[in-house]
């Protein structure tokens, strides 16, 4: 456990148990007093950190400041999905708000002023929205938002116009991956609102089957509404791919269990392996652990918190050096012969 007191949501055994790894609320805020991100310049954005830095520590919350101007390990923030890739490759001046189990963070400077994000282990996307709304709450008791009331809460882009919440839930779809399935459900999910995205949201590649599917629009929706359609798309997007997790199953268990563990032989030898390889490989484990058809210590791990952990930035964390990428490979390795025996 990385935490004394908490282990962090990735490390918890409800991203194992289902297609779902992770539900996430983000709700989109900006302040009247400020120009938005395009017209914002280097100084209103440092007089806003402490503006809204000074709010948080009002409100006695316990959140950790990390400037991301001076960050040594900003990538590993992005891996663990605590700030976007925007703000990675951002210089003006920004931050992140974050909470010792980072469950809870607030960015800072991001596209819009202030993006509140809640995460919950597993399915429980409802304790995502309670601690993004109360979190919310307390700022919007100290700061003055830009909101209107004809069209809701003001935001950069005019698809996070109205609530400013995107929902989202991390999901797990080697089944209809493999089978090409996905682009009808794609084309399935559109017609309500939704969307399918990679790994670490819009504009990234997909590793590990791994995707997020989440709202696109805001305006004309109550934050109930927006919600409760995710669900119900997110449970079709289940139940197909687990129909077809079964039916792969029925037709080629053995198959399966020879592509499990060959893969777990691989993990456990290899001298050296990439990132991509070591996510499709970590993906055939948590599929042979959550359909059950498998059953030793190997594939009792969590799975998902070593995805996170051998991702170039987090790596260098772990082994606290920096790492080209011939050495990141080596690492790797080593990280995951070591973590899988």
């Amino acid at each position: 456990m990385a935490d004394a007191v908490k282990a962090r949501w990735f490390e918890m055994p409800e991203t194992e148990r289902g297609v779902i790894i992770s539900s996430r609320v983000r709700l989109a805020r900006n302040l009247n007093d400020y120009p938005f991100s395009l017209k914002i310049n280097e100084a209103q954005s440092a007089r806003l950190l402490q503006e809204v830095t000074g709010a948080v520590a009002r409100s006695g919350a316990a959140f950790a400041y990390i400037d991301l101007s001076a960050a040594q390990d900003a990538r590993a923030l992005l891996e663990r999905h605590i700030i976007s890739s925007r703000m990675l490759e951002s210089k003006a001046p920004r931050a992140v708000l974050a909470q010792p189990d980072e469950s809870l963070s607030i960015m800072l400077n991001e596209e819009d002023h202030i993006r509140v994000q809640a995460i919950a282990a597993g399915s429980d996307i409802d304790a995502a929205w309670r601690a993004a709304d109360s979190t919310d709450d307390m700022l919007e008791a100290e700061l003055d938002y830009a909101f209107n009331s004809e069209f809701g809460y003001l935001t950069s882009c005019p698809t996070n116009t109205g609530t400013g919440l995107r929902a989202s839930f991390m999901i797990h779809l080697p089944a209809l991956e493999k089978t090409g399935g996905l682009k009808a459900v794609l084309t399935a999910i559109a017609k309500f609102g939704m969307t399918i995205r990679g790994t670490y949201g819009e504009g990234s590649e997909v590793m590990g089957s791994v995707y997020q599917v989440s709202n696109q629009l805001t305006l004309g929706k109550s934050e109930a509404e927006i919600i409760a359609g995710l669900k119900s798309v997110t449970d079709e997007i289940i139940r197909k791919e687990n129909l077809l997790a079964q039916r792969m199953l029925a037709e080629n268990r053995l198959e399966l269990e020879d592509r499990a563990h060959r893969a777990y032989g691989i993990l456990t030898n290899c001298k050296k392996v990439n990132t991509a390889e070591a996510m499709e490989m970590l993906s055939v484990l948590r599929f042979a652990r959550v359909h059950g058809f498998l059953d030793m210590p190997a594939f009792r791990l969590n799975t998902y918190n070593i995805m996170m952990n051998i991702q170039p930035g987090n790596l260098q964390k772990i082994f606290n050096r920096d790492l080209n990428e011939a050495e990141r490979d080596l690492f790797r390795a080593e990280y995951l012969r070591n973590v899988l025996q």
